[in-house]
């Protein structure tokens, strides 16, 4: 399959609580930076991290607006989602992704402090009046 195939089913996997399948997906030896956050490397850590999100209870959706590939490389333009119970957050993010023999050996995402903050504070709002809460563009 393609780089861009593999990011689209690690993506969709995450999205559906899928953490074994995510995690085949990734490289022994993967590189994952939220850009400005500490870096995660490798597969073990990164397994740990999967599975801790989901059994403490946390979500996670996605909707990719732009895919392209370029060699090894696949950006994405998306709107990521956290949620918890009945808190719901949603923001902006670019992803590259570098694929290697089917696997994904770095993950990096953009995103903006400001718009997360925002979407957090939303969020928030949300949990106490359910009709402020925002949904995932088509």
């Amino acid at each position: 399959s393609s780089a861009t195939d593999v990011v689209r089913t690690f993506l969709t996997a995450l999205a559906d609580r899928d953490a074994d399948l995510a995690i085949s997906l990734v490289a022994e030896d993967l590189v994952y930076q939220n850009v400005s956050l500490p870096t995660i490397r490798g597969k073990r850590r990164f397994a740990k991290g999967a599975h801790d999100f989901y059994r403490r209870g946390l979500g996670f959706d996605v909707r990719i607006h732009r895919i392209t590939q370029d060699g090894d490389t696949v950006m994405t333009e998306r709107t990521d989602a956290l949620s918890f119970r009945r808190y719901y957050s949603q923001f902006w993010v670019c992803g590259v992704f570098e694929v290697h023999d089917g696997v994904i050996t770095l993950w990096r995402d953009y995103f903006d402090w400001k718009d997360v903050f925002v979407a957090s504070v939303r969020g928030l709002l949300a949990a106490a009046v359910p009709s402020l809460r925002a949904t995932l563009p088509d």
